[in-house]
């Protein structure tokens, strides 16, 4: 399980191919449930801004997910929106759910991270030892 950085909630997966996500507050069924992989997800990590998230697994895939409605801020303040929409997508752009999926891995995705320089950039990494950086589009 991951926790978001600024609300109450948390996602999780496992060996059922889903990430779920949770309220704490009130955790007898999940929120919101995605099936975005064909085998076991391994890692699920949020995006700074906590509507993005990133999730991999042993199906050799990363998929970015979409999650605005359960986001605890908007994804662009005031201030920053003139100099981040040079940088980001556009927030109509931005539906709910899995924006893309990424197969640039032969073998399982063990791990997945978010860049602490750039909130658009991402890395993954599998068990064939290759690294990928993306860049959300």
């Amino acid at each position: 399980a991951v926790v978001s950085t600024q609300s109450t909630g948390i996602a999780t997966c496992g060996d059922d191919c889903s990430t779920r996500f949770w309220d704490t507050r009130n955790c007898t069924r999940p929120l919101l449930t995605f099936s975005n992989h064909s085998h076991w997800v391994w890692r699920v990590r949020y995006n700074l801004r906590d509507q993005l998230l990133l999730t991999g697994g042993s199906d050799s895939k990363v998929s970015l997910l979409n999650v605005p409605s359960l986001a605890s801020v908007d994804p662009v303040d005031e201030e920053e929106e003139e100099e981040e929409e040079n940088k980001s997508p556009e927030k109509e752009e931005m539906r709910e759910g899995i924006l893309e999926e990424y197969d640039k891995h032969e073998d399982s995705v063990y791990s997945v991270a978010w860049s602490t320089a750039d909130p658009w950039l991402f890395a993954s990494l599998s068990n064939d030892g290759r690294l990928v950086l993306n860049k959300v589009s």
